[in-house]
């Protein structure tokens, strides 16, 4: 019989996670991963006007700031049987990629890096030596030199005799799961402190075509209403910014996690999970409905056999509650069109297995699936796409690897990076389509319907962390039920009524852990998927519809 520890919260992530991990020789036999707040939505978007759901449902998280307003969207436009204009297809796109250019780099620096590098470590480095490893790994990175280097080596020390660390603070330094020379760890330093600025850069994306950031407000139903900024000047700033941070990531961000990967290519075969994975699908393009005309492919990938991608049907898709704090009219799963969401709290019962997390149990086929940058790539590789196939190829080639090293803790990382860099390659296109129907005088941006007395519809899109889903039910022209499956839901579920874990779970069972009450090894597989439970559970009083704020003192 093992030992268990509970870890809660899991910080650096979005919302509320608890895992709880039974350890037995060093390694992790057994876990439990529970969302703590629940999710509310779907209740107070009953009897609305289902051209505001988009607007509502974005608030669901303050970091994927579209990625809500797409899906629902597309949700009822599938419903009303609308064909949005090309040039709403084209600024979506773009949107949607200025959301991974600022999430993917923001992920992998000021969440998930922190688990790799020993920030500490780096008060003993050389700032030449650290010099001289920027310029070897990539020449064409921006010019920090060894003055650069030695003042942050100076800043960061004073944050350590000041005992004050700031973003630095509470982590576990001198773990012996840290591998990084102090040079290398004195670089990703460096490299953190110039990535904070540059997430503002990508922000100003959404600001030009969707008004603000967060919670953009160019979207509604039938296209987008930002045609007064389809303008030369407008799209240039776009423009500047996108090179900009596609060159950090082409010379520093791409580079540095091939510089840390070989440090840790043990954990190539750690965190692996789930053998299953899926994908939905993004960007369509010009011509074709979807799912054929996806940029990135529709798909699903079985077995992790890289030969084949299969097709996805909607249909397929369910959500139990066996082990989940909701309660169904019928004990069976149900398909989102017609799921319910009656909370029903017992308490945590892991020990019991009973019910222990608000996040309801997705399936498909009735199989757990991982979703995520390492399904779509995954999918995106198995279904041919030559952009993934000639990066991943490229990647796995400078570390001697093969694709089997994909289904790990460490492809989960490198998978993200490789499709922040697909996305910069292919955004430029993009805009240049734009630009191009701007000039033939083609300034439509948006059509209208007319909202019938019934009707359903789903739309389907990838977040940054993986699919998503929503789907409406309209009656008497209101909303009548509204079901989101998001990322998280799917990776970070609790068991099914089979017993069968999810990505989270499963991806931890046999995970070294040198120490138990420092769970670095923990932290670094949980933040590879890059948890977002703000999306998948909420915290709104049943009884008085009363939304609960929580200070932090």
């Amino acid at each position: 019989m093992g030992t268990r520890h509970v870890i809660d919260p899991i910080t650096r992530i979005e919302g509320h996670l608890r895992i709880e991990i039974e350890v037995e020789d060093g390694k992790v036999k057994d876990a439990w991963s529970s969302g703590t707040l629940w999710r509310g939505f779907e209740v107070f978007l009953r009897d609305r006007d289902p051209r505001d759901a988009w607007i509502i449902t974005q608030r669901a998280c303050g970091v994927c700031t579209t990625v809500h307003a797409l899906a629902s969207v597309q949700c009822v436009e599938n419903a009303l049987g609308i064909q949005v204009p090309d040039n709403a297809r084209l600024v979506r796109n773009l949107i949607m990629g200025a959301q991974y250019l600022h999430d993917h780099p923001v992920h992998f620096y000021h969440l998930h890096a922190l688990d790799w590098v020993d920030i500490v470590s780096a008060l003993n480095a050389d700032p030449k030596a650290a010099s001289d490893l920027a310029y070897s790994i990539n020449p064409n990175a921006p010019k920090s030199g060894a003055g650069d280097f030695q003042a942050v080596k100076e800043k960061l020390a004073h944050f350590v005799n000041r005992g004050q660390l700031g973003p630095f603070d509470n982590a576990y330094w001198g773990h012996p799961a840290y591998k990084l020379p102090p040079e290398a760890n004195l670089m990703a330093v460096s490299h953190y402190l110039d990535a904070l600025a540059l997430q503002a850069k990508a922000a100003r994306m959404h600001a030009i075509l969707g008004g603000k950031n967060p919670h953009i407000q160019t979207y509604t139903v039938g296209g987008v209403t930002c045609v007064a900024d389809l303008n030369p000047d407008r799209l240039g700033q776009f423009l500047y910014i996108l090179r900009e941070v596609k060159s950090f990531v082409e010379n520093v961000y791409l580079p540095d996690v091939l510089a840390v990967a070989p440090f840790y290519l043990d954990w190539a075969s750690i965190g692996g999970g789930l053998r299953n994975y899926l994908s939905y699908g993004l960007y369509p393009q010009k011509g074709g409905k979807e799912p054929e005309n996806l940029f990135f492919p529709r798909g699903a990938v079985f077995d992790r056999d890289l030969s084949k991608a299969h097709p996805v049907y909607e249909g397929k898709i369910t959500e139990e509650v066996t082990h989940s704090w909701y309660k169904y009219t019928e004990n069976k799963p149900l398909h989102p069109s017609v799921g319910q969401t009656d909370p029903w709290y017992t308490g945590i019962e892991t020990e019991t297995d009973g019910k222990y997390s608000w996040l309801k149990t997705p399936r498909y086929e009735g199989k757990a699936m991982e979703v995520g940058p390492l399904a779509r790539m995954v999918v995106n590789y198995a279904s041919g796409h030559k952009p993934t196939v000639e990066a991943v190829s490229g990647v796995l080639r400078k570390l001697g690897l093969g694709p089997e090293i994909l289904f790990s803790t460490l492809g989960r990382t490198a998978a993200r990076a490789i499709e922040t860099k697909i996305m910069a390659d292919a955004m430029e296109g993009w805009l240049n389509e734009l630009l191009g129907n701007i000039k033939k005088g083609d300034m439509e941006t948006c059509v209208d319907a007319p909202m019938p007395d019934s009707a359903a519809g789903f739309g389907m899109t990838e977040a940054p962390r993986g699919a998503l889903g929503h789907w409406i039910n309209i009656q008497g022209k209101k909303i009548r039920n509204y079901q989101m499956v998001v990322p998280s839901t799917w990776n970070g579920s609790p068991r099914d009524a089979q017993g069968l874990r999810s990505s989270f779970e499963e991806a931890l069972i046999g995970t070294p852990v040198a120490d138990p009450k420092r769970p670095l090894e923990i932290l670094r597989t949980i933040h590879s998927f890059d948890p977002c439970l703000a999306c998948a559970v909420h915290i709104i009083d049943p009884r008085t519809n009363e939304v609960y704020k929580v200070r932090a003192v």
